[in-house]
């Protein structure tokens, strides 16, 4: 029997499209994805598009019920809560760890200073910055477990991130400032107000996409 050999940057390059394309809304929720379909589009071996179609399946932006075809995962309101909130209780207590140490990660800064760069172009290319100041505060405390945990989230934020640009709920500016916000309390040390300070920021565009998506929103919504 030959052995297959598949190009795992190749593989990397067709996950990082559909992926990209699934966040700029190209492909909503439950669009189906056949081996041979990817295949046949990106001119590459059954083998190459399997592991593609794995890689996603992995991150949760796509799912593959059992013996069903792999399509484009679909988050309903209680998902997108529940994503926010499990976010939420890693981030706030990596913001109290910070402020104990008033220690502002670089990382986190650079992606802050990235999306001041960006501010007044397209809502949909913050999505990554705006992530990575998120991770870089997590990666920050040097806990590989708590920066697992969080990354498994990534996707699926992203996704959601990606809802809300896309629909205009935030504005972008207000995602600026409210980071820059939450720097200055690590940097005074006060973890409580960072961590209260980090319900506001994450809970507005978590229930102004429950509302977009069909659900009832709560009040945070509602905030200016």
């Amino acid at each position: 029997m030959t052995a297959q050999v598949v190009s795992v940057s190749r593989v990397e390059t067709i996950a990082d499209d559909i992926r990209s394309r699934i966040l700029r809304g190209e492909y909503p929720g439950e669009t189906s994805f056949t081996e041979t379909d990817v295949a046949t589009r990106y001119e590459v071996a059954r083998p190459t598009a399997r592991a593609a179609i794995e890689k996603l399946v992995s991150e949760s932006v796509l799912e593959r019920p059992t013996n069903k075809t792999a399509r484009v995962i679909k988050l309903g309101p209680e998902d997108v809560r529940d994503i926010y909130f499990t976010r939420a209780r890693l981030e706030k207590a990596v913001l109290v760890q910070l402020a104990q140490a008033r220690s502002v990660p670089p990382a986190a800064l650079a992606a802050q200073h990235e999306l001041e760069q960006l501010d007044g172009t397209s809502g949909f290319a913050i999505v990554d910055p705006d992530m990575r100041f998120h991770m870089a505060l997590v990666d920050s405390i040097g806990s590989p477990r708590t920066s697992r945990m969080y990354g498994s989230l990534v996707s699926q934020v992203k996704l959601c991130m990606a809802q809300i640009q896309g629909l205009q709920l935030v504005q972008p500016e207000r995602i600026i400032k409210e980071h820059q916000h939450l720097l200055e309390l690590i940097e005074a040390g006060d973890g409580e107000a960072a961590s209260n300070f980090l319900d506001v920021h994450l809970s507005r565009p978590r229930e102004r996409l429950v509302a977009a998506i069909g659900g009832v929103p709560g009040p945070e919504a509602f905030r200016d």
